[in-house]
């Protein structure tokens, strides 16, 4: 079940936050931003292009920022630097 604009939804241990958009031809569309594994990761609707407006955009921006937070502490947890490894 979606979580409402901008919120944090929990996803089998996730914290998963969904902002609505639209795409070209101006459809409802959602971008799901989540942590995995120390990792943020953004996702966008599949094949389409995400179009924000600035109050949409906000809430991409609180939600990244949100889930950039979340990140750092399973990193901690794991004992990994912010620093990529580069193999």
């Amino acid at each position: 079940m979606p979580s409402p604009s901008g919120s944090p939804a929990a996803a089998k241990d996730q914290q998963v936050w969904r902002v609505q958009c639209g795409d070209v031809i101006n459809r409802d569309r959602c971008l799901t931003v989540l942590v995995e594994d120390g990792n943020v990761v953004l996702v966008g609707p599949p094949g389409e292009t995400a179009r924000l407006s600035a109050g949409q955009l906000g809430e991409l921006r609180h939600a990244l920022n949100e889930a950039w937070e979340a990140s750092k502490g399973a990193r901690n947890d794991r004992k990994v630097n912010d620093q990529p490894e580069w193999r």
